[in-house]
């Protein structure tokens, strides 16, 4: 029982958790789509630390042309400040908007910064908004982007700049981590640690409540529904592997949090 719950969450992971290249290189770049750097690459704060981690190695190996951290308050906020501040003391994070809190680790752990922040956002959907305001009041050239969100959140990130942007800019998902669950002594446990890694029932709880968002019907979050995204696909296998999981969890889908809500 618990082997087939883990491949279940690990089904709906792979589904939410994009990765266009199986490495963020210069080298698969070019393979894939025949450039060596990006014009923008962007964070999302409702990643975990992982996130930041690559942020910094992105911007060392040169990935992008232009840094962006995007976030403001949402329902991640505050595990991410309590975490940072309790790995880190030095930082303070009371208070600071996801951007700024990823920003001031980014200069305390790795002595580098991103070029630009954006942190009004609330939601994935104005975090899609405002950062494309943003690249566009700084006149920023983007003609090719990295987005890179904790990876339950990640296709959705996807939808929604699919919604607001032509397929003339080439869009290149990079979610910030790749978790794999497993049995073990009939636990669920992550096959490898992550840095800032959300505990399995939090996890799971995520994964579960990005499935009814990403449907595009009345309820979710497509044309269909409320708008806010672009049409997702989910294959049957995909939705198979959240029936399964309801069974085991009941219906703990996320809310959305209406304080989050875009205004």
């Amino acid at each position: 029982m618990k082997k087939s719950t883990a491949d279940a969450i690990n089904i709906l992971g792979q589904f939410c958790g994009m990765r266009d290249v199986e490495c963020l290189n210069t080298e698969a770049l070019m393979a894939k789509y025949s450039i060596l750097q990006a014009d923008v690459f962007v964070l999302f704060g409702g990643s975990i630390l992982e996130g930041g981690d690559l942020l910094a190695q992105a911007i060392k190996d040169r990935i992008a042309k232009v840094y962006v951290i995007v976030g403001g308050a949402g329902h991640t906020t505050e595990a991410l400040r309590q975490r940072v501040h309790n790995e880190y003391p030095a930082i303070e994070t009371a208070g600071l908007q996801e951007a700024e809190v990823f920003q001031r680790y980014l200069k305390e752990v790795y002595s580098c910064e991103a070029d630009y922040l954006e942190s009004k956002s609330t939601n994935c959907g104005n975090n899609i908004t405002y950062l494309l305001d943003l690249l566009k009041e700084n006149s920023i050239k983007c003609s090719s982007i990295i987005l890179c969100q904790d990876a339950t959140m990640q296709r959705r990130m996807d939808a929604g700049l699919r919604k607001y942007t032509s397929d003339d800019l080439l869009k290149i998902n990079y979610a910030s981590y790749r978790a794999s669950v497993i049995a073990e002594h009939d636990n669920l446990v992550y096959s490898e640690p992550i840095h800032g890694m959300w505990d399995i029932d939090r996890y799971v709880n995520l994964l579960m409540g990005e499935i009814p968002r990403l449907k595009d019907d009345e309820n979710g979050y497509g044309p269909k529904g409320k708008n806010f995204i672009a049409h997702v696909d989910i294959p049957e296998a995909v939705y198979d592997a959240f029936k399964q999981l309801q069974a085991v969890y009941g219906d703990i889908t996320r809310e959305a949090n209406p304080e989050y809500a875009s205004k």
